[in-house]
C-alpha cells in the first residue's frame, strides 16, 4: 500500500466514527440509548439492516466463495423476501404494540420468566459466537494483508467499535450503518468495474459471461432437491425461509432494529425495503466474484492466494513440479476459454479448469489454511489504483465495525434489561440503567475481542457464521410461533419445546450430514410439536394472553 492509501483507509475510519458519534449525542437515557427514542425513519432502519447483513463477511468471503463454488449461493437469500412480508405482518405490530426494549421480554409477557430466561441464555450464546467470528473474519484477513499482528487489528476494531457504540448506542450504530452501507455499494462497483476494464480487449463483456458461465461460476439456480446440498433453489426457498424469520422475527440484532421505528408502518416499510433490495445486492456480490474469476483466467493467480501460506509453500519441496503443473494448466485454460469466447464447446474449457482445481487442491494439501477468504483482496491490492485500495480495505474494515457494532448493541440490551434489570436490579433509576447498558456494551466489546482469536483458520467465514446462527435459531423461531399462533400453549409447554428443540438440532448436526439451512426449519418444528402436544396432554386453565397485542 502506497502512502496515499493509509491516508485514505485513517481517514475514512476517522470519519465514520466521528460520524457515528455525532449523529448518536442526546442518547441521555435507556430509551435514547437502546431504542433511539423510536425515532428512527424507515430509510434508516432498512440500510442499518442492509449494512449489519453486508459486513467485511461479505466482501471477503462471498467473492471468494463466487470465484470457487459459482453463485450458488445467491439461493440462501431467496427466503429472505418471504419472511420479511411475514414478520411485517406479526412480529413488527405484536412487539411495537407489547412496549418492550427486546424480543425476550415479550416471552415473559405471553409466557412466564423461565422461557425467557432459557431463550435469552439461548441467544447470549449464539450471538456471543458470532459477534466474536463477525470481528475475526476481517481481522485475520486484513492483519495478513496490511502486515499487522492479529491482535492488534482485532483490538484496533474492537476499539473502535466499543467508543462510538458505548458512547452514543442504537442511534449512533444505526446512523453510522446508514453512511456505511453507501459506501459499500460505492466500492464494490467501483471494483467491479476495475475488473472488466483490466480484461484483455479482446475480452467483450458478453464474451466474459460466456467463460464465466462455461466454469460454472453463473450457476445461480441449482433445482435438484437434496437435503444433504447447503445451496439449491428448495433448501433456499424452505430453509433460508425459516433461518429468516428467525434472524429477523427473535434475534435482537435485528429486531431492536425496528423496535426503533416512530411507527409500526415505519419499521414495515424498513423490513420490505431489505426484502426487496437484498437479493439483488448479493447477486451483485456474488457477480463480482465471478467477474474476479474470469479476471484471472487471462491474469496469472498465484497458486494460493493467501500470501503468508504461499511462501510457506514456495519452500516446499514439492513446488517446483507444482509451479510446472500450475503454469501448463493455465496456459490451456486461456486457450480454452478464448475458444469459448468465440462461441465454441466449453469441455475443453471445464477440463483445463478442472487441472487447474486440481492442482491448487494439491497445493492446498500442504498449507494450514484454506485461501478462499483471500481471493478478492489479493485482487483489490495487487491490481486497484492507488487510493482506491486505501478506500476499499478501510471500507471492509469499517463494515466489520458495523456488522459487530449491532451485535454488541444487541448482547448489551438484553444483557441489561433480560438479565440485569430482570434478575439483579429490578428498581433503579434511569441513569442507573444508562450505565449499565454502557458497560454492558464495554464488556461484549472485549469479550468479541478476546473470542475473535479463537477463530482463525476456518475456510469460508460467511458459511460459518451462518452455520453458527442455524445451531439456534430453529429453536427461538419455534418459541415465538407458539407464542404468536398458539394461544393455549402455556410456559411448561413452551420451555420444554425450547430444550427438546435445542438438543434434536444438536443431534442431527453431530450426526447427519444434513445441510446447516434445514436445522432452522428442523429446530422449528420440533418446538411447536412439542408444545402443542404438552399444551394438549396439560392444558391450561387461563391463559395470561388474552391481554396481549394481536399481530395484525
Amino acid at each position: 500500500m502506497t502512502l496515499l492509501d493509509w491516508a485514505v483507509m485513517f481517514g475514512w475510519l476517522v470519519f465514520l466514527v466521528s460520524y457515528g458519534l455525532w449523529r448518536g449525542r442526546g442518547s441521555s437515557s435507556v430509551n435514547q440509548y437502546l431504542l433511539a427514542g423510536k425515532s428512527m425513519p424507515w430509510y434508516a432502519m432498512g440500510l442499518s439492516i442492509m449494512a449489519t447483513q453486508a459486513s467485511a463477511i461479505t466482501f471477503i468471503s462471498t467473492t471468494g466463495q463466487a470465484y470457487v463454488d459459482g453463485m450458488r449461493f445467491v439461493q440462501f437469500y431467496f427466503g429472505l423476501p418471504i419472511a420479511m412480508v411475514i414478520l411485517s405482518a406479526t412480529a413488527v405490530p405484536i412487539f411495537h404494540r407489547a412496549n418492550v426494549y427486546t424480543a425476550y421480554e415479550y416471552l415473559e409477557q405471553r409466557f412466564d420468566a423461565k422461557t425467557r430466561s432459557l431463550v435469552t441464555i439461548i441467544f447470549l450464546i449464539g450471538r456471543g459466537l458470532g459477534a466474536g467470528v463477525a470481528l475475526a473474519a476481517p481481522a485475520i484477513v486484513m492483519s495478513v494483508v496490511l502486515g499487522w499482528p492479529f491482535h492488534l487489528t482485532t483490538v484496533l476494531m474492537g476499539g473502535l467499535i466499543i467508543l462510538y457504540t458505548a458512547a452514543g448506542g442504537i442511534k449512533a450504530v444505526t446512523w453510522a450503518d446508514v453512511l456505511q452501507m453507501g459506501m459499500i455499494m460505492s466500492a464494490l462497483v467501483l471494483a467491479l468495474g476495475v475488473a472488466l476494464w483490466k480484461l484483455p480487449h479482446d475480452i467483450s463483456f458478453l464474451g466474459a459471461l460466456r467463460i464465466a458461465g462455461a466454469a460454472g461460476r453463473l450457476n445461480a439456480i441449482d433445482l435438484h432437491f437434496d437435503l444433504n446440498n447447503r445451496y439449491n433453489l428448495w433448501s433456499g426457498l424452505i430453509g433460508s425461509t425459516f433461518l429468516m424469520l428467525a434472524y429477523f422475527g427473535t434475534d435482537q440484532s435485528q429486531v431492536q432494529r425496528y423496535l426503533t421505528g416512530k411507527s409500526i408502518g415505519q419499521s414495515r416499510l424498513g423490513l420490505l425495503l431489505n426484502a426487496m433490495a437484498k437479493v439483488p445486492v448479493q447477486f451483485f456480490i456474488l457477480f463480482i466474484g465471478a467477474m474476479v474469476f474470469v479476471f484471472f483466467v487471462f491474469e496469472r493467480p498465484p497458486l494460493l492466494f493467501h500470501p503468508v501460506e504461499m511462501k510457506r509453500l514456495e519452500q516446499a519441496a514439492e513446488y517446483p513440479a507444482l509451479r510446472e503443473r500450475y503454469q501448463q494448466a493455465l496456459e490451456e485454460r486461456q486457450t480454452a476459454a478464448r475458444k469459448v469466447r468465440d462461441g465454441g464447446s466449453a469441455s475443453e474449457f471445464r477440463a483445463a479448469q478442472d487441472q487447474v482445481n486440481q492442482v491448487r487442491r494439491d497445493a492446498a494439501k500442504l498449507t494450514r489454511e484454506s485461501d478462499t477468504n483471500y481471493i478478492f483482496l489479493s485482487f483489490v491490492t495487487r491490481y486497484l489504483p492507488s487510493g482506491l485500495v486505501g478506500l476499499i480495505l478501510g471500507v471492509i474494515f469499517s463494515a466489520a465495525m458495523s456488522a459487530s457494532s449491532g451485535e454488541i448493541n444487541s448482547l448489551a440490551t438484553v444483557t441489561m434489561v433480560d438479565v440485569y434489570q430482570r434478575h439483579f436490579h429490578r428498581d433503579a433509576t434511569d441513569r442507573h440503567y444508562l450505565f449499565a447498558s454502557r458497560v454492558a456494551t464495554v464488556f461484549w466489546g472485549a469479550y468479541a475481542i478476546a473470542f475473535a482469536n479463537l477463530a482463525q483458520g476456518f475456510g469460508a467465514l460467511i458459511e460459518l457464521v451462518n452455520q453458527v446462527g442455524s445451531l439456534f435459531y430453529g429453536s427461538m423461531l419455534g418459541v415465538f410461533v407458539v407464542a404468536f399462533f398458539m394461544r393455549r400453549a402455556g410456559g411448561t409447554a413452551a420451555f420444554w419445546g425450547v430444550m427438546t428443540g435445542q438438543a434434536v438440532v444438536f443431534a442431527v448436526a453431530r450426526f447427519s450430514a444434513i445441510a446447516f439451512l434445514w436445522y432452522n426449519l428442523i429446530g422449528c418444528l420440533v418446538v411447536v410439536g412439542v408444545a402443542w402436544a404438552i399444551s394438549v396432554a396439560a392444558p391450561r386453565s387461563a391463559s395470561p394472553a388474552g391481554n396481549l397485542p394481536d399481530p395484525a
